[in-house]
């Protein structure tokens, strides 16, 4: 089996680029004759169906990418199979995704999403995004790299830490949570709030408007927001340095973070909506809190980067949900839960950590990737 995997390559540390990294690791470590070439990068895609001849071309990335996953390999007579995340709406593509013999998908809610958008769904199969269980292990409070982390970031060792990781806190639910510790008062021991968030053009303006509501709540001396881009070495020991990662994103098609959160034996709040349905069990592994907003829309804007000629409007028949909002109730119940006792966060981070060694070790899903493949494509 010889597969090209195309991705961000060589990757930032980004969501899409680490998932594609992860899984051409994972094959290579399998045994699978695999390459990974930028995702734009034609003249290098070309070279490797040139020479290389794989049997299929596994592209991560979203339905809008897909002249570069699917239609540019279909050119050369290979077979594409892309491995597709949702943004809530599949605006164009659909008949060329539902042609293909295979496609897919991070998790049953983005199934769900292209199915309701139009893909046809007989040929959509779920491959959930893999993890680095041997690199993302819980580490002890008084690890010296745990312990820099926390004094870098100005928590103190009496300090229970709650963490969010994100392009921009928002997005995976922070503002709710500021909003839920608000409410708190002193029914919670002394706590500081991390937001660790990746600042660039797009989320620039956003993090200034979450600092400003920390501000407004009060809680700006609580509330830390650490920019920047942090690297797969780090990571593990920034999540092995909170006491709750709390991410109940407004939008998720699988949630990383909260995956590798739970491999490092953290427990998680999330919310009872999208792929957290699948990544995480409410009561086990994580509390879900219920989703108090459906934030929809009856038209929408694409362009170009769609398929479509610039500022090209598109009205729905039914309006489409885009976005969840989380219950802030909730959230501050979970959060007066978890910060009261030790010995729930403890079994809940061990519950998580078992979790993810058995379903999301990125091994384990490169060889999912395999079965699939072989199964449904007969490709041996």
């Amino acid at each position: 089996m010889k597969i090209l995997v195309l991705y961000d390559y060589p990757p930032p540390p980004g969501g899409l680029a680490t998932q594609g990294d992860l899984l051409y690791l994972g094959l290579k470590a399998i045994g699978v004759d695999a390459h990974a070439a930028h995702i734009e990068s034609a003249v290098e895609k070309e070279w490797y169906y040139n020479w290389f001849k794989p049997d299929a071309v596994v592209g991560v990335g979203y339905w809008g990418m897909t002249p570069d996953l699917v239609l540019h390999a279909q050119q050369f007579g290979v077979l594409p199979v892309p491995w597709l995340v949702a943004d809530g709406y599949i605006a164009n593509y659909r008949d060329v995704l539902s042609a293909l013999p295979l496609l897919l998908v991070t998790s049953n809610w983005v199934k769900e999403v292209y199915m309701r958008d139009g893909v046809r769904g007989d040929n959509i199969e779920v491959l959930p995004v893999g993890c680095e269980t041997d690199r993302f292990v819980p580490h002890t409070s008084d690890d010296p790299k745990v312990k820099a982390v926390r004094e870098n970031l100005g928590v103190a060792e009496d300090q229970l830490m709650i963490l969010t990781v994100g392009g921009d806190a928002a997005s995976k639910g922070a503002r709710e949570v500021m909003e839920a510790l608000g409410s708190l008062k002193n029914e919670v021991p002394d706590w500081r709030y991390v937001c660790k968030v990746w600042s660039q053009p797009r989320t620039d303006l956003q993090n200034s408007q979450d600092a400003q509501l920390a501000q407004s709540l009060g809680l700006s001396k609580k509330i830390i927001f650490s920019s920047g881009r942090a690297s797969r070495a780090f990571m593990p020991y920034l999540l092995s340095a909170c006491d709750v990662y709390a991410a109940p994103s407004r939008l998720e098609g699988f949630g990383m973070p909260q995956v590798e959160a739970g491999a490092c034996g953290k427990p998680v709040i999330g919310i009872k909506a999208m792929a957290m349905l699948d990544t995480l069990v409410h009561g086990e592994t994580a509390l879900l809190a219920g989703v108090a907003q459906e934030i929809s829309v009856s038209e929408t804007i694409v362009g170009q980067e769609a398929g479509f000629e610039p500022e090209h409007r598109v009205k729905f028949a039914t309006p489409r949900i885009v976005e969840y909002r989380a219950s802030v109730k909730d959230i501050a119940d979970y959060l007066r839960l978890l910060l009261n006792d030790s010995e729930l966060r403890k079994r809940m981070g061990e519950a998580g950590r078992k979790r993810a060694v058995q379903k999301y070790d990125s091994l384990a899903i490169a060889r999912q990737l395999v079965e699939i493949l072989r199964s449904k494509l007969g490709i041996e």
